[in-house]
């Protein structure tokens, strides 16, 4: 009889990793995207699909796998001149640029990835400080001799409504007694109509209806209408195209008030677990008088209080109103340049600065 090998007698073998570089976006991108933290799971094919329809560009898709499990999935489009040799990562500002990683991807996945990456130089972001791709990828550069250059945007702005509940401060009821007084003579002006949306309620119908809402807003009016964010002129064909794809229609979320059938403000989100990103909000200017874009968020989030969310990220912009809501400053946001070791990251060291102030100053 073979006498069994002590423990001891065997070597813990180490995880192969592989990368497959592919023209076009791969469908790993959505597996990758299931395996990522709740926050960052509408990161799939079918939002970056959406960017390259509306905002045009070629990818290619690096895919990194370990064991075989797919952990990471970088789509990547020329940025700049082809002698430049640059990247970047496509998709939409809202609420950030950034790709899927799985929740445990370790430091291989990140060292495999710099291996792969057939460029001179990658741009990710606009993307949060804390963001986890960014996070472990930048490490793995910074130890493997890259030049990591950032660039300050903007700070963001976090409300925990969760705790601000608990502790019995949120929505003061204050508060909620002016919203009682607003929404009874916002009633003058004819029947409101509060509702949500969601899933396949979308269509073109309904980002229509958030459209007619910011051709009468301050967008149109003190704007060109680009920055919008649901019109033709504007952004409104990437959200069409992002919504076609049914995991992330069901994230996206919309809260849309009407005077007598007529859409007057809505608040546009994107619910990803526990967490709300606060994409858009807008409202008519004939009813400013009565406030319905913060009626219509107070509703909003006590609704997401209810269906278990706890925390809303209100991107960057007008802290103003944030703040008195009760939001805090949160994670800034950063471009961020990821040059390759050698001459190229000596010569992108020495535009360190420039890349800098091309940015925003830091508060």
């Amino acid at each position: 009889m073979t006498k069994p090998m002590p423990l001891s007698s065997f070597e813990r073998l180490s995880p192969v990793y592989t990368a497959q570089v592919r023209p076009g976006l791969s469908g790993t991108i959505d597996h990758a995207a299931d395996a990522a933290l709740p926050a960052y799971r509408f990161l799939r094919y079918g939002w970056f699909a959406a960017a390259l329809a509306a905002y045009g560009g070629e990818a290619r898709t690096i895919t990194i796998m370990r064991e075989g499990e797919v952990m990471a999935a970088l789509p990547l489009v020329r940025t700049g001149p082809d002698w430049l040799g640059m990247a970047s990562v496509p998709g939409c500002y809202w609420p950030f640029r950034s790709f899927p990683v799985a929740a445990d991807a370790d430091a291989g996945v990140f060292d495999t990835l710099l291996k792969a990456l057939p460029v001179r130089a990658l741009r990710i972001g606009p993307v949060y400080d804390d963001d986890p791709a960014l996070n472990r990828l930048r490490d793995a550069a910074r130890a493997k001799g890259w030049a990591v250059l950032p660039r300050f945007i903007a700070d963001s702005y976090l409300l925990d409504m969760a705790v601000l509940r608990e502790a019995g401060t949120w929505p003061r009821n204050s508060t909620l007694r002016k919203n009682r007084f607003h929404e009874k003579h916002l009633g003058e002006h004819g029947v409101p109509d509060w509702s949500f949306v969601s899933g396949a309620e979308w269509n073109d119908g309904m980002f229509d209806a958030l459209a007619t809402v910011e051709e009468k807003s301050w967008i149109a009016a003190r704007t060109d209408g680009s920055d919008a964010k649901f019109t033709r002129a504007g952004h409104g064909a990437f959200w069409r195209a992002a919504a076609k794809d049914p995991v992330i229609a069901d994230m996206l979320w919309a809260a849309v008030l009407r005077i007598d059938g007529e859409p007057s403000a809505f608040s546009f989100d994107i619910n990803a677990g526990a967490l709300k990103y606060a994409i858009a909000n807008s409202y008519d200017p004939n009813f400013a008088k009565h406030s319905p874009g913060k009626l219509l968020y107070y509703r909003n989030l006590v609704r997401a209080l209810d269906d278990g969310m706890a925390r809303v990220d209100w991107g960057a912009g007008d802290s103003g109103y944030k703040r008195v809501i009760g939001a805090e400053k949160g994670p800034g946001i950063r471009d961020w340049l990821f040059v390759r070791p050698g001459l190229s990251a000596m010569v992108g060291r020495l535009f360190a600065s420039r890349w800098q102030a091309s940015g925003n100053e830091e508060g």
